[in-house]
């Protein structure tokens, strides 16, 4: 048997309990991974809550880091022994063991450890993403990032200062805010309350091509009215709720915007896609441009104390949840 956070009604942290389920025989294509490490990410609440849909009851979690104990017919990608990670795809996560499809793991590299690749892969391949692809950062770039002191904020932070690129970081404490400055934020703003004319004065009026906002319904008008013309919008979270709809007479009026509401799926349903993206991400962890911060470990079966600490915003960094 295998011990699972299962949930079998959408709710709050307390529908989420901690069960036995059979161990699952790898299939065709699958592999079965033994997890040394979960990952915590605000999807899970979404997924709890109903925001997301899935049918019950379900296993939460979309991210970790283990060893490949089985595999099905037809795999090649990896082989038992292997050291893998994974983020995205199929629930399941929050497992002692699961079964997987193959071609969403990577093999890890012997310098980064499990607990570190099960912070890092979710939130550091949609960093990735955002800054290499979405809205490509240059050097001499200013850009907003929302929730800078979080697990994707962080690694943000670093990887756009690397990039050469200015970050204003968005905040809601002020110890928050020393954490972004340590972690590369070149200034901060605490609120959003004056996002818009703290990031006029920061800029001298020319205002930022780009926004990261995984705030949603609380910040969506205040980014929008941060950007220069021709400016972007990414909207890639909705931990306030999510954004009303849009009407796109707005991005005309406020300079012929564009908005966009990307996925890390999206990013790497191509099995190139997606090595290239887990490389990128661990050659700057491994040549120590971006350190990925686990902040706070939970036992796999205390995760719904986690969950709350997530949504009451008591959580920096990454947190990690140990089988």
């Amino acid at each position: 048997m295998t011990k699972a956070i299962r949930i079998h009604t959408h709710g709050g942290p307390e529908v989420m309990r901690w069960e036995d389920v059979p161990t699952p025989e790898p299939g065709r294509g699958e592999a079965l991974v033994r997890h040394a490490a979960v990952g915590l990410n605000y999807i899970d609440v979404y997924f709890r809550t109903g925001l997301y849909k899935t049918a019950l009851p379900t296993v939460l979690g979309v991210e970790g880091a283990g060893t490949v104990m089985a595999t099905g017919d037809g795999v090649t990608t990896v082989r038992e022994g292997d050291r893998v990670a994974y983020a995205g795809g199929a629930l399941g996560a929050y497992a002692t063991e699961r079964v997987i499809a193959a071609d969403r793991l990577v093999k890890l590299p012997d310098a980064i450890d499990f607990t570190t690749a099960a912070a890092m892969m979710l939130q550091g391949m949609t960093a990735q993403y955002l800054l290499r692809r979405t809205y490509p950062v240059k050097p001499g770039d200013t850009i907003l990032v929302h929730a800078a002191a979080g697990g994707v904020g962080l690694i943000m932070c670093q990887w756009a200062k690397h990039l050469g690129a200015t970050v204003i970081g968005v905040v809601s404490t002020p110890q928050k805010a020393e954490l972004a400055r340590a972690n590369g934020a070149a200034h901060v703003v605490v609120g959003h309350a004056d996002l818009p004319a703290e990031v006029k004065r920061i800029t001298a009026g020319a205002m930022v091509p780009v926004v990261y906002d995984s705030v949603g319904k609380d910040t969506f008008m205040a980014s929008i009215d941060c950007l220069a013309p021709l400016g972007m919008m990414v909207s890639y979270g909705n931990a306030s709720g999510p954004v009303p709809p849009v009407d796109l007479g707005l991005l005309n009026a406020k300079g012929s915007l564009f908005l966009t509401r990307p996925s890390l799926g999206t990013y790497t349903s191509k099995r190139a896609d997606l090595e290239r993206v887990a490389a990128d991400l661990f050659e700057v962890v491994q040549h120590g441009a971006v350190k990925i911060r686990v902040n706070q470990t939970f036992p796999l079966r205390d995760a719904a104390a986690a969950h709350t600490a997530l949504e009451a915003r008591q959580t920096t960094g990454s947190t990690v949840l140990l089988p």
